[in-house]
């Protein structure tokens, strides 16, 4: 498996980007200012993930998915830890990613890649998505926040 910046000429995965957000609007507007990411295995894209500066020494997941074909083989966890190798390189000393309260796997996925959660946004899904949005038989509806220093 290869992970690289997806070059400024080729066409966003939207198929995985829409798994983790079903908001098309919203993830076009974070494609917009972030950086994409993509996971390739005999060049298929896998996965995939978006990266957002907030602040000088801030950057945010804003988006990471997986092909739902191939959960459980630590492709996740390589997006991650990517992710976490570039922010630090390009100077950043603060990384934050945000989940639904009913992601009960990407909840466990971040802590065991050393994020710890910083807040609650509550109503976030509410407030930001039209239609209301299961997962794991539970209505998602605060954001999680989770940040790590690096």
């Amino acid at each position: 498996m290869e992970i690289r910046k997806l070059d400024m000429e080729e066409s966003p995965p939207m198929h995985l980007l829409l798994l983790a957000d079903p908001s098309r609007e919203l993830v076009e507007a974070y494609l917009g200012s972030g950086t994409c990411f993509v996971a390739e295995m005999d060049k298929q894209m896998i996965g995939v993930y978006v990266l957002l500066q907030k602040g000088p020494e801030l950057i945010e997941i804003m988006n990471i998915a997986v092909d739902e074909r191939l959960h459980g083989r630590g492709i996740g966890k390589r997006l991650i830890e990517h992710a976490i190798h570039y922010a630090r390189k390009q100077g950043y000393k603060t990384i934050e990613i945000g989940t639904g309260n009913s992601g009960i796997g990407q909840l466990a996925l971040y802590q065991k890649c050393g994020f710890r959660i910083t807040g609650v946004d509550r109503d976030f899904f509410n407030r930001n998505y039209s239609g209301a949005i299961y997962e794991n038989g539970i209505q998602c509806q605060d954001m999680i926040r989770l940040s790590q220093s690096i």
